[in-house]
Parts: C-alpha cells; sequence; structure tokens
C-alpha cells in the first residue's frame, strides 16, 4: 500500500515533493527587491523545481540553468538587481525600458559570462562604472536613455570584445575620448544626444577599421572632420548632425565605399562638396543641410543611387542638375532656402517615387514639372517663394496622394485644373499671391480632408460654390483680394470647425446666411471692402471665440447689436457702412472712434460722430457751462489734493510706519534703499492679491519698478511630520534667497519689523500667465509665445528639482504661479509652501495639510499627503494643459471632471481637434499636438509613470527642433530618442 500512497500524493499535491532550486531561489530575492505594479512577475513562485518556465527566463536546454533574463518594456521599478550576477551562466540580460534607478553598481562586474547587456530606457544616474570592462565577454552594452554623467572611464579602453556601445541620449559632460579608438572590435559607436564639453573629433577613431554605425548627432563637437575617418571602410551610417562643426567636408569621406546614410546636417561646414562624391556607390541618403556649403549642386552627387537629398539652408546656386531626375529611388528632394535658379529637370519624378518634394525660397523659374507624381506617391508639394510660372500641370490634378500644396508667391497664373480642386487627401491647399483667375470649381466638394484653403491675392472671379459647405474639416478659408462676386453661400453655416474666413476686397454682395452661431469655433471674421448690405446679425454675439471683427466699407444698416459686448474682441471695425442708432455703451470710448468713421447716422459720445446733436445745442449757454466747468474742476483739484494729503497721514499713522525700525535683508546687489518703496501701499498700486498676503507696485527713484508683497498679519503656518513650523514668509525667504537662475522670480531683499513683513521681488510687466491666458488678453499668447512660457517654466522647475542641492519640492505649480516679463518670458514665483527633500532616498514627506490649488494637485499627493518631485510634475502638466486648450483647470462644463480628465476623456471620445484652443494657428497643430502629449504624460494617475522635470525639459526642446526621418535610422530602425516630426523643416511661413 506505501507505493500505492506515495503515487497518489505525488499527484495530488506535486508542490509537496518539488522544491526551488538555487537559481530560483536568487530570482524570487530579485523580484522582492523589485516593484512590479502590473504583476508581470507573478509567474515567479515556489510551483516549480526551476525557473525555466517563468515569464522573460530562459534556460539552457542541456544544463537547465538560466542563460538569459528579458523583462524589457515590464514597469518594473528599483535599483539594479546585483543578485542575478549570481547566475553563473546568464549571458544576455535585458531590462529595458523600465523605471531602474539609483546608481549601477560596481558589483555588475561580476556578471562574469554576461555578452549581452542592455540597461537602456531607464532612470539610472551617476558615473558609468569603472569595472565594465572587466566583464570579458561583453560584446553589447546598451546603457542608452538615462541619466548617467561625468566623464567616460579611461578603463573603457580595455574592452577586447565589444562590438556595441550605446551611451546615447545621457548627460555625459566630459570630453569626448581618444582612447575609444582602442576598442578594434566596435561594429557600433552611439554616443548622440550627450552634452559633452567642447571637444573635437578624435583622430584616432579612424583606427575603427570594423565599425559600421558611428553616431554622434548633438554631442558638442567642434573643429573640423577628420581625414582619418575615410579609412573606415566598412562604414554604412556616418551621423555627425546638430554640432559645431566647421571646415570643409574632407576628400577622404569620399572613400567611404560602403557607406549607406551621410548626416551632417546643422553643423557650420563651408565649401562645396568633394570631387569623387561619385565613388559612394552605395549611398542612399545625404542630409547636409542648414550648414554653409556653397557653389554649384555636383552633377556626380545627383548620379548617385540616392533615396534621400536634403541640402536645405546653404547657399548653394546655379541650376539643378539634368541628372537629379534619373535617380532610381529618389523619394524625398528638399532643397529650400538657398539660392538655386534656373528650371526643375523635366522628367523630375518620372524615374524616381518622389513622395516629399521642397524647393521653396529659391530662384527657380520656368513651368512645374508635369511628371512630379508619375509614380503615385506625391505626398508634398512645396514650392513656395520663387518665380515658378505658367499653369498647374493638368496631370497633377490625378495626383490623390497629395496632402499638402504650397505654391505661394510664384508668378503662375490661368485657371487652377478643375480635378485639382478636389484631391481628397489634400489637407493644405495654398495657392496666394499667384495671378490665377478663374473661379473655385464644384469639384472641390470632394477635397474631404481640406481644413486649410488659402488662395488669397489672385485674380478668381465668379461666385463661391455652395458645395464649398460640404467641407466638414474646413479651419481656415481665406479668399481675400480676389474678385469674388455674388452672395456669400448659404452652405457657409456648416463649417462647423471654420476658425478664420477671410474675404476681404472682393465684390461679394447680399447678406449674411441665417444661421451663423453655427461657427463656434471662428475666431477671425473679415469681409471688409465688398458690398454686403442688410442688417449686422445679432448671431455674431453667440460666436464666444470671436476675437477679429472687420465689416468695414460696405452697406449695412441698422444698428451695431448690442450682443457684440459679449464678445472679447481684440479688434473690430464698422467703418464706412450705413449704420445707425447709438454705439453699444462698451464700444463708446475715444480709443474706438476710428472703427465708426464713416456711419452719417451712428451716434455716440465721440468726437466726429453724430454732428447734428452738437449743432442743437443751445449756444446761450456754452460760455456759462464752461465757467461753471471750470469753477468745477479748480474746486475738484483743491479738494482731491487736501483729502489724498490727509488720506495719506492717515494711513501712515494707522501702519505706524517708522522706516527707522525696518530692518532690511538683501540678496542681492540693490540700487535702492527700502525708503523707496515704504510708501507704495495704497490700493491703485494694488496689482495682485493671494492666500498669503497682497502684491504692490512700488516704482523706484531711477523709474524701475519692483514688486513689493505684504504678508497677511498671522499668516498661517504649517508643520510638517517632524513638528517643525516655518511660515509662508520664513519658507520663501529661506527657498528664493538662495536661488539663481533665470527662470526663478528673483528675490531683491526683505523688509521686516515686529508686526510687518515685506518681500522685494522683480516686477513682472505682464503679470501671471494665468491671469493672461484667461482673459480677455489671452490672444496676445500664440503658440510660439505659450511654448516659449512653456519650456521657461519647465527648465525653472528642473533646477528645483535637479539643480539645487538639497531638491526643492514648489507644491504649488499653477498658471497663477508663472509670472511673465515684458518678453513673456516665464519665472516660476511664489515659494510660500515650498520644501526641501531632506535627502538622498527620502524622496517623500508627509505634510499635515495638503498644500496646493484645485485642479493642479495629483491624486496621490490628495489621498496620502506624500509630497515629492512627481506631485510638481502632475500640476504642471496640467498647466502644459492650460496652454494647449486654453481652458481654466476647473470648469462647470467638465462637470466632476477636472482639465487633466476632461482631456483624457475628450481625446479619447471624440479626438484631439476638441481640445485645441481654437485661438492657436492651425499651421502649428502638430507641434501643439506633440505638446499636448507631453502634458498627458506629466498628468499620469501613477507617480512612477511621470517623467523626470529633466526629462519634461529635454522633450519640450525635441518639439522646437526639426528632426528629419532618416536622420533618425540606425542600423534599420528608428532611435528611440528620435521623435518623428512631419512638418517642413521651416519652410513654413
Amino acid at each position: 500500500m506505501l507505493p500505492l500512497f506515495l503515487s497518489l500524493l505525488f499527484l495530488l499535491s506535486p508542490s509537496l515533493l518539488l522544491s526551488l532550486n538555487q537559481e530560483g531561489l536568487y530570482l524570487q530575492r530579485v523580484k522582492l527587491s523589485l516593484d512590479d505594479p502590473y504583476g508581470v512577475l507573478s509567474t515567479w513562485d515556489t510551483r516549480h523545481d526551476t525557473p525555466c518556465n517563468w515569464t522573460g527566463i530562459t534556460c539552457d536546454s542541456l544544463t537547465r540553468s538560466v542563460n538569459s533574463v528579458d523583462l524589457s518594456n515590464t514597469n518594473i521599478a528599483g535599483p539594479f538587481p546585483t543578485l542575478l550576477c549570481n547566475l553563473s551562466n546568464l549571458s544576455f540580460l535585458s531590462l529595458s525600458n523600465n523605471f531602474i534607478n539609483s546608481s549601477l553598481p560596481v558589483e555588475i562586474s561580476t556578471c562574469h559570462n554576461l555578452q549581452h547587456l542592455d540597461l537602456s530606457q531607464n532612470l539610472l544616474v551617476g558615473h558609468l562604472p569603472s569595472t565594465l570592462p572587466d566583464i570579458s565577454n561583453l560584446r553589447d552594452l546598451d546603457l542608452a536613455g538615462n541619466n548617467f554623467s561625468g566623464d567616460l572611464p579611461a578603463s573603457f579602453s580595455r574592452f577586447r570584445r565589444l562590438e556595441e556601445l550605446s551611451l546615447a541620449g545621457n548627460l555625459l559632460d566630459g570630453i569626448l575620448p581618444s582612447f575609444l579608438g582602442n576598442v578594434s572590435t566596435l561594429r557600433q559607436l552611439i554616443l548622440a544626444y550627450n552634452p559633452f564639453a567642447p571637444s573635437q573629433i578624435p583622430v584616432e577613431l579612424g583606427n575603427l577599421t570594423s565599425l559600421e554605425v558611428l553616431w554622434l548627432t548633438g554631442c558638442n563637437l567642434v573643429g573640423q572632420i577628420p581625414d582619418s575617418l575615410g579609412r573606415l571602410k566598412l562604414l554604412t551610417n556616418l551621423d555627425l548632425a546638430s554640432n559645431s562643426l566647421d571646415g570643409s567636408i574632407p576628400k577622404s569621406i569620399t572613400e567611404l565605399a560602403s557607406v549607406v546614410q551621410i548626416e551632417l546636417y546643422k553643423n557650420s561646414l563651408s565649401g562645396e562638396f568633394p570631387a569623387g562624391m561619385s565613388n559612394l556607390t552605395a549611398l542612399r541618403r545625404l542630409d547636409a543641410s542648414m550648414n554653409d556649403l556653397g557653389g554649384t549642386i555636383p552633377d556626380e552627387l545627383c548620379g548617385l543611387p540616392l533615396e534621400s537629398l536634403n541640402l536645405y539652408e546653404n547657399r548653394f546656386d546655379g541650376n539643378l542638375p539634368e541628372s537629379i531626375a534619373q535617380s532610381p529611388n529618389l523619394y524625398e528632394l528638399r532643397l529650400f532656402k538657398n539660392g538655386l535658379t534656373g528650371e526643375l529637370p523635366k522628367d523630375l519624378g518620372r524615374n524616381s517615387p518622389l513622395k516629399w518634394i521642397d524647393v521653396s525660397n529659391n530662384k527657380f523659374s520656368g513651368e512645374i514639372p508635369g511628371n512630379l507624381c508619375e509614380k503615385g506617391v506625391l505626398d508634398e508639394l512645396l514650392m513656395i517663394y520663387n518665380s515658378f510660372s505658367g499653369k498647374i500641370p493638368v496631370k497633377l490634378s490625378e495626383c490623390r496622394s497629395l496632402t499638402r500644396v504650397r505654391l505661394r508667391n510664384n508668378r503662375l497664373s490661368g485657371d487652377v485644373p478643375e480635378g485639382f480642386w478636389g484631391l481628397p487627401n489634400v489637407s493644405l491647399l495654398e495657392l496666394l499671391d499667384n495671378s490665377f483667375s478663374g473661379g473655385i470649381s464644384k469639384a472641390i466638394s470632394g477635397a474631404s480632408n481640406l481644413s486649410g484653403l488659402l488662395i488669397s491675392r489672385n485674380q478668381f472671379a465668379g461666385s463661391i460654390p455652395e458645395e464649398i459647405g460640404l467641407l466638414e474639416n474646413l479651419v481656415d478659408f481665406s479668399g481675400s483680394d480676389n474678385e469674388f462676386t455674388g452672395s456669400l453661400p448659404a452652405t457657409l453655416v456648416n463649417l462647423v470647425q471654420i476658425g478664420r474666413l477671410d474675404l476681404h476686397n472682393n465684390k461679394l454682395s447680399g447678406e449674411f446666411p441665417a444661421g451663423i452661431r453655427s461657427w463656434k469655433k471662428l475666431s477671425e471674421l473679415n469681409l471688409a471692402d465688398n458690398g454686403l448690405s442688410g442688417e449686422i446679425p445679432d448671431e455674431i454675439g453667440s460666436l464666444h471665440v470671436l476675437n477679429y471683427l472687420d465689416l468695414s466699407g460696405n452697406q449695412f444698416i441698422g444698428k451695431i447689436p448690442l450682443e457684440l459686448q459679449n464678445l472679447k474682441l481684440n479688434r473690430f471695425n464698422f467703418s464706412n457702412n450705413r449704420l445707425s442708432g447709438d454705439i453699444p455703451p462698451l464700444f463708446a470710448k475715444e480709443i474706438y472712434r476710428d472703427s465708426f468713421l464713416g456711419n452719417p447716422g451712428l451716434c455716440g459720445d465721440l468726437a466726429g460722430l453724430c454732428p447734428s446733436r452738437d449743432q442743437a445745442k443751445n449756444q446761450s449757454f456754452v460760455w456759462l457751462l464752461r465757467s461753471i466747468f471750470i469753477l468745477a474742476g479748480l474746486v475738484l483739484i483743491v479738494g482731491v489734493v487736501w483729502f489724498y494729503w490727509r488720506y495719506r497721514n492717515f494711513k501712515k499713522a494707522k501702519r505706524g510706519i517708522d522706516k527707522s525700525k525696518w530692518i532690511l535683508t538683501s540678496f542681492h546687489k540693490l540700487g535702492f534703499s527700502e525708503f523707496e518703496f515704504l510708501d507704495c501701499f495704497d490700493e491703485d498700486n494694488v496689482i495682485g492679491i493671494g492666500a498669503s498676503g497682497k502684491v504692490y507696485k512700488a516704482v523706484l527713484n531711477n523709474g524701475e519698478a519692483v514688486a513689493v508683497k505684504k504678508l497677511w498679519e498671522g499668516s498661517n503656518k504649517e508643520n510638517d511630520s517632524g513638528g517643525n513650523s516655518k511660515n509662508g514668509f520664513e519658507a520663501e525667504v529661506e527657498t528664493l534667497g538662495k536661488i539663481r537662475h533665470k527662470n526663478i522670480v528673483k528675490l531683491w531683499c526683505c523688509c521686516t519689523t515686529k508686526d510687518c513683513k515685506l518681500l522685494i521681488y522683480e516686477y513682472m510687466p505682464n503679470g501671471s500667465l494665468g491671469d493672461l491666458l484667461h482673459s480677455s488678453k489671452g490672444s496676445l499668447l500664440d503658440w510660439p509665445t505659450r511654448y516659449k512660457i512653456a519650456v521657461d517654466a519647465a527648465e525653472g522647475l528642473s533646477y528645483l528639482h535637479h539643480d539645487c542641492v538639497p531638491p526643492i519640492v514648489h507644491r504649488d505649480v499653477k498658471s497663477n504661479n508663472i509670472l511673465l516679463d515684458g518678453e513673456f518670458g516665464a519665472r516660476v514665483a511664489d515659494f510660500g509652501v515650498a520644501k526641501v527633500v531632506d535627502a538622498i532616498g527620502k524622496g517623500q514627506k508627509s505634510m499635515s495639510i495638503i498644500a496646493g490649488s484645485c485642479g493642479y494637485i495629483a491624486p496621490e499627493y490628495a489621498f496620502t499627503t506624500r509630497v515629492n518631485e512627481k506631485s510638481d510634475i502632475y500640476s504642471f502638466g496640467v498647466v502644459i494643459l492650460e496652454l494647449v486648450t486654453g481652458r481654466l483647470p476647473i470648469d462647470p462644463e467638465f462637470g466632476e471632471k477636472d482639465l487633466a480628465k476632461w482631456v483624457y476623456t475628450t481625446v479619447d471620445q471624440k479626438g484631439v481637434d476638441h481640445v485645441l484652443d481654437p485661438k492657436l494657428n492651425s499651421c502649428f497643430k502638430e507641434e501643439i499636438c506633440r505638446v499636448l502629449n507631453i502634458g498627458i504624460l506629466c498628468t499620469n494617475p501613477l507617480p512612477i509613470n511621470r517623467p523626470s522635470m529633466r526629462t519634461v525639459v529635454k522633450m519640450l526642446q525635441e518639439v522646437g527642433t526639426e528632426n528629419k526621418p532618416n536622420t533618425a535610422k540606425k542600423d534599420g530602425k528608428l532611435s528611440p530618442y528620435y521623435h518623428e516630426d512631419t512638418s517642413n523643416q521651416g519652410s513654413i511661413v
């Protein structure tokens, strides 16, 4: 019976008879050291005798020992698990794209058998371990996308089998060392996007004769490209872009017989291409744009089997070689901003699958080649600011792949081909500043994707077809300075996405179409200098986004609707019509007078309007009235002076100001004394009121201004978890007094008495971002200005989090605490509730009360009162969403949601167009969407998924740079640091 009992026991409960081996126990301890929010390591349990079936674990088929650990993209967090080095046969280790933090320990060298080590895209900090070369079998080392700093260790010259070294996207700030030329086994050397000290390209790199990829983009390189690079016969990818290299392109570069891609853009290279470029028979992609290269584009270069040629923003002149039309693989040609002349080759596009062509800002002439879309894949046709003439080729009207067409500022003429109006995928059709004639074809109804129709300053005539109302995606319709006739189509009211409608200086007639209240996103309406008639509809007053309205030079009659006072107009003009009645009270101001001239029946208390009323006054009382007003004025002036003198003495007595008792503590070299600002505390000088006090503007004797913050008496104190207390005054003085950064508001000094405390800051003429963005002046903040504000504020917060020792958490980041100087430069302000993170390893601090403002408070802060830098990052993400959407962080329209949740829900259910601020120019849409993505990333509900402030700055700066699709391709795949930019590399006007 005993064998039967044991058999049943084994079948019913096998875990009782199995025990996990030693490698499994090591991995169990690794699991306990890591944070696993998504339960990826849930299969790492004790139900097996070996870990070979666990997630991410691979074992040798014979020995059953672990030889591979791959936990990439699993969102695990924690320090590097050195226990993995106890796995004696481990040869492959990948923890990429996670949240591995702290420094990389020197004990990693005990992983003796590692051949592949990938820790890229994590949060590792500190110096690179000098012991890494002790891993004698290491062939692939990828530490890209971390926060390593300092020098490359000299011990790296001892690698003997290393084939791939990738350190891109870190913070290495030493010089680019020459000893890397000793690692003769290297096939890939990837050091891009590190802030190295200004360095020359080491001549010794020419010794790496096995090298296939050399990627040194954005490494602060200076000097000339060394001739020694010509010895790299196996090199397929040479990327030296975005540096400060100068001099000419060396002749030796023509000896790179295997090179497929050469990236030299955004340097200061000069001279001409060296002779012998025809030797590069494998070259497919060449980008030498944004340099100072000159001369003619060599014919031998265009004779290569190129796929992509980017030479824009140089000084090339002369004609484009005819041989460029014979390149069978050419799909990208960007030559804008040079001095090229002559005609484009007639066969351009006939033999190659052209997808992108941009020859803008040159001196090209002649006709547009008709074969550009011969292969049917042409996506973008950009030819602005040239001297092209003739008609648009009829064959282009069959190019259904086109998405962007920009032909402005040429000498093109004749009728636009009928099919060209209705291309189904075109989103931008820009024909401004030419001599086109004819009318808009009814075929435009087929242009279902059209969002921008820009045809101003031509000779278009005839009526605007009703079919234009079918373009449901149309955002910008600009048809001014033409000869359009007839009435406005009734179907215009169907354009619910329209943001700008500009048809001024035509010959239009008739009345407004009924139903214009559907233009909810309209921000600019310009119908000036036409023959429109009828009354101005009251419905215009319901277009709450409208800020530009020009109806001048028409034949409108009746009154100006009072409903227009509901709008926040920055500019409006009703002059030279036939309007009558009284001007709406809010518009009856002298500064608006010119907007009403030329309407004989229009009346208001403004000079030059309704003169008949002035003549009707009783002339016999003129002198008497003048005398009475003069006498009353004198009495008023004397009374005001007397009252001010008494009031000033009363206020001084009430405040008990004794200037001799004030104690002044300065934090910068001052050019003024306390006696210059202690008399500013009048209500007329108040520029802001906050939770901690009032802020006054004080003008100093030298004419400059400062902001004086007077704290409320008995300001609230906040106790931290340790029982120490500091009021807002002490916190702000302690924080700002030692900070020196261009994006942190400058605290000049503080001034105290027994009962009063003052803080004196630099004066910000444009006030706070919140006040400006959400007021009638919000239109002053165009997208470039908002982007600059976001970058400035991010750099200020990054300084607090990463460069202050110890780090500082602001705890009340919001748009009202971001101040703007006269040039709209941003400064982070109001540090009354800021906290210092005590020491490394103590990234959180418990607060007895929650600091911050509704809509900006991170979810975890509201529930746990635990504060760290991630709370600031969430709040800054809300600020980014404000900049992109123009919305308040809390709005009744959101219901129970705040701005962050509203954006998530709306983008998910309706699309991104429903959250973007309609006041922003649609030509920046791609850039705005990228910044929106950064805001969404910062407001992730899980703190661990939010990027660091330093990463946020880097991402925002990358949005402002113009990347090229091919510059990021390394060894056949896109770089993880590359964000594809589909904009037109600077040819946007």
